[in-house]
Formats: C-alpha cells, structure tokens, sequence
C-alpha cells in the first residue's frame, strides 16, 4: 500500500488505538490496523460486536489520538449518515439539511437553496416543513443522508445506514444511494453488519474482529453492476463473508 498514492482517498497504516474510557485506559481498542479505500470507490467494513468499528471511525476522522501508525487523509469535506439519524427534533427537514451550512457561515437564502435542492435529491421536498417526529425512519435517515449531501462531500461515511429499516424502506434507499454515489463520484465508506447489503453495495468488504479490533481480510466484490442479488454468484459471496464472520466470533 503506498501512502503517498494520489488516487488513495483514505489510508490506515498499522494503527492502533487505545479506548479513551478512563476504566479502559490500558485495553487495545485497535491493533494493527492497515486498509485503504481508493478514490470513488465504495468500501464497506464489517465485524462482530465489539469490533472497535466506531472507534475506527473516529480514528479516520481525527476525533481521537491513535497510539501508534499513520492515518492518511486525502479528503477535504467528509460527511456522515449516523445509524440514529441524529435530526435536531426542534428543527425542520429542511432546517437539519441546512445545519451544516449556517455553521460554515453561508447565508439563509443560499443554505435554504442548497438544502431544497438535497431534499429533490433525496425525494422528500414536499416534507421541508415537516418535524422528525413527523417522519417515518426511513424519511429521516434521507434527511440525514440530504444534510451530509449539503456539503458536497468527498467522503461519505455511513454507519449502519439500514438497521432501523424495514426491508422495502431499505431497498429504496440503497437504490437511491447507488444513484447519488454515482453522481457525486465521491468515495463512500459503510460500516455495518449487514452481509447481503454490503456485497450489494460495495467494491470491497473489510473484515474486522473483536478484543483488539483487527483487520483479518479484504474482500473484492468482482460482480457487474447492477448486482442481481438472485445471482448464484452474489449467494456465493454472501455465503463466504457470513462463514467469515462466524469465524470471528
């Protein structure tokens, strides 16, 4: 893996981090962590329980110190889909997509213009006005999805996108995500636990285990797009991942 590879949009180099609870100070939270995702590409990360994938997380973005390695950052403006939606309940739709915004200083009329346009992307403009408590899970993981479209990311990070979805709501989602990855061309990295979704979505799964956090194996989806996921090539891929992770306990 060379680090100083232009068409890297992230890298991890041997990094190992260390829990930041007091109670934990001495317990590894990562190992020797080394994994990159190239440019535009769509990587998912995958592991049991108490992987340290939200750690991982936050190691990528610069949130926390890792005790030792090299984190390579070649993007600028990384966005993030929580897996909780994380809405300001007193806000609108249209108010958390433009949060970002009026925190970067732009103006009302041109964060409220960049916002309705992510909410036309997003297939929710006719609930701009609407309240979260208004929305059904789905509507409000698109608002989340919109607020991070606002700030034209380079990196999209989605953690657990589909866990609080039902199975159509999910459906439609990942089909709209694909449309706005391509669109963007930006890279997106996923973390979730999902195996049929990330051999649907992704170019590369990421296998991590638990009690440090380690990297066992990187796995290439050599499937075309878009994935037909009635294909005994896709069950072969889902099959192999899953006896992985049982593996890693």
């Amino acid at each position: 893996m060379a680090l100083n590879d232009p068409e890297i949009a992230f890298a991890l180099a041997r990094v190992s981090a260390r829990f930041e609870d007091e109670k934990d100070t001495n317990k590894l939270a990562l190992r020797d962590i080394s994994f990159s995702a190239k440019k535009g590409s769509f990587v998912s990360l995958a592991g049991p329980s108490g992987a340290g994938k939200s750690t991982l997380l936050r190691a990528l973005l610069g949130l926390m110190k890792v005790k030792s390695g090299q984190v390579v950052r070649n993007f600028k403006r990384p966005g993030m889909v929580f897996q909780n939606y994380a809405l300001f309940p007193w806000l609108t739709a249209l108010e958390n997509v433009a949060f970002g915004l009026k925190m970067s200083g732009k103006g009302r009329r041109e964060r409220e213009r960049i916002a309705r346009e992510k909410l036309v992307e997003v297939g929710l403009s006719h609930l701009e006005k609407h309240y979260p408590s208004a929305l059904s899970g789905g509507q409000r993981q698109r608002v989340g999805l919109a607020r991070a479209l606002a700030i034209t990311p380079d990196l999209l990070i989605l953690d657990e996108p589909f866990s609080n979805l039902d199975t159509i709501t999910a459906e439609e989602l990942k089909k709209d995500l694909l449309k706005i990855w391509r669109q963007y061309g930006m890279t997106i990295f996923m973390v979730n636990h999902l195996i049929p979704d990330a051999v649907e979505l992704s170019d590369e799964v990421v296998l991590m285990s638990a009690h440090p956090g380690e990297i066992r194996k990187t796995i290439a989806i050599d499937l075309p797009r878009p994935r037909d996921v009635r294909d005994p090539r896709f069950y072969r891929y889902v099959d192999d991942l899953t006896n992985e992770m049982r593996s890693l306990g």
